[in-house]
Formats: C-alpha cells, structure tokens, sequence
C-alpha cells in the first residue's frame, strides 16, 4: 500500500554523501600503495641528506685548500723578502774586492797588511750571510711547494665528494619521481573507485509513485 505521503513502497534511500578531500585522502590512506608511496619519499629523503652531506664534506676541504693556498703564498713572499738584501751584500763584497785589489797593487802583492786580511774576513762573513738567506729562502720555498702539492691531492678529494653528492641527489630525484608518479596512479585508481559512474542522478521528488 502507498504510505501517507503518497510515495510507493519504502522510502528512497538517502543519496551517497558527496567527495571531499577529506573522504579522498582516507580512501587513499587504506590503499596498501600509500605505504609505497612512503617508502620510496623516505629513499629519497635518505639520498638527499647524503648529497648535503658530501656538499658539506666538499666546502670544508674547499676552505682547507684556500687556507693552505694563503699559506704558500705568504711562504713565497717571506723568500722573496729574505733574498731582497741579498745585491747589496753582493755590492759590499765587490767593493771590497776592489779594496783589497788597490791595497795589493801599492805592495805588488809582497806584504799583505792587515787592512786586506779585515776586507777577507769581512768577505767571507758576507758570503756566509748570503749562504744563510738562499738556505733559508728554499726551505721556505720547500714547505709552499708542499702545500701547493697538499691542495692538488685536496682537489681530487673535492671532485670526488662532488661527484657522490651529485649521484646522490639523482637517486634521490629518480625516486622522487617514482613516488610522484605512483601518487598520482593511486589518486586515480581512488577517484574511480569513489565515483564509478560519475554523479549519481538525483533521486525522485516525493509524491511521485514509483514503479515496483
């Protein structure tokens, strides 16, 4: 019999409720490929974190390497000055060479005074002084040689933290890239599953019988 209200038989039932992003996000949720989904951003997570790490490695020898350049070069200026003096100790032994030459000249070399034997000593004491400076000077030239050759062996450290940083970061975008793509999957498998047939048609006005 028709009910009170004129319909037909029992009532419609009620419409399903419509979608909203909180019903889309937990449909999602229930999927067993949002544990993929996690998994692979958590492999790229890992990757990138790797690549900041070699990064970081590569800054730290780059301010090393700039460290000891600095070095090498205030070594090479310490021998430049040390050697700077060295023509005017030249100079004075020339001069007394000379000297030495005019006061034997005076003897023809027979008796040599002791105003030649004071030049001699003073020559040799010269000499020694620009012995002592070129010694000096390459041993300081030495320790710039050694850490221009430590910054080479740095260098090659450097390119290789780099080259594992930039492997990392592709890894790290490749699985990016497959987590973003299996989102995007799993958005569409849901969306379908959520609405099948599109919108559902809206259900008959009251009043109207219906046919059973």
């Amino acid at each position: 019999m028709a009910s009170g209200d004129g319909s037909y038989g029992a009532p419609p039932p009620p419409p399903p409720p419509p979608s909203t992003p909180l019903v889309h996000r937990e449909s999602r949720w229930r999927t067993s490929q949002y544990g993929d989904i996690t998994k692979l951003r958590e492999y790229a997570a890992k990757h990138e974190k790797a690549a900041a790490r070699f990064q970081t490695r590569a800054a730290r020898v780059n301010t090393r390497i700039d460290k000891l350049r600095h070095q090498a070069a205030v070594l090479r200026e310490k021998a430049q000055s040390v050697l700077a003096v060295v023509p005017e100790y030249e100079q004075e032994i020339n001069q007394y060479q000379r000297d030495i030459q005019a006061s034997t000249q005076r003897t023809a070399g027979i008796v040599v005074g002791s105003d030649v034997t004071t030049l001699q000593v003073r020559i040799r004491k010269l000499q020694q002084k620009i012995v002592n400076r070129q010694h000096k000077a390459r041993s300081l030239e030495l320790r710039a040689a050694q850490r221009t050759q430590k910054t080479a062996e740095l260098k090659v450290k450097v390119d290789l933290f780099l080259e594992k940083s930039r492997l990392e970061e592709q890894e790290a975008q490749s699985y990016q890239a497959r987590a973003d793509k299996l989102q995007m999957v799993t958005q569409a498998e849901v969306a379908e599953r959520i609405q099948p047939g599109g919108t559902p048609p809206p259900p008959p006005p009251p009043g109207q019988y219906r046919s059973p």
